[in-house]
């Protein structure tokens, strides 16, 4: 695998394994009616960046139109989970972004 998909596959790897210790945390929050936005989207993206991962592995040439498709799913979980105070959002929102960062190199 190229150096660059295999930084940004781990990046996606880093926000899935993120978003989906997030969802398991929200749902043991006392709200979770408050969480459910969160949930939905920390299950989407990690869903989403597992998929561009393989995507990457396989060196695909729909790659650039999934990595776009990528960033926005991390930006709206990262504008999610940063409304929320708790440890496991804040994490996410980081890992999204981060991964989110990554994706435009990749689509770019």
């Amino acid at each position: 695998m190229h150096e660059q998909h295999q930084q940004c596959a781990e990046a996606c790897y880093r926000c899935a394994a993120a978003c989906e210790h997030c969802a398991l945390s929200c749902l043991q929050e006392e709200d979770i009616a408050m969480m459910r936005e969160c949930i939905k989207l920390d299950v989407q993206c990690a869903s989403l960046c597992r998929l561009a991962a393989q995507f990457m592995a396989m060196e695909s040439n729909q790659l650039p139109s999934l990595c776009r498709i990528c960033i926005d799913i991390c930006r709206a979980c990262a504008e999610e989970c940063s409304k929320h105070q708790s440890a496991h959002c804040k994490q996410c929102a980081k890992y999204c972004r981060a991964c989110a960062e990554s994706c435009m190199q990749m689509a770019a």
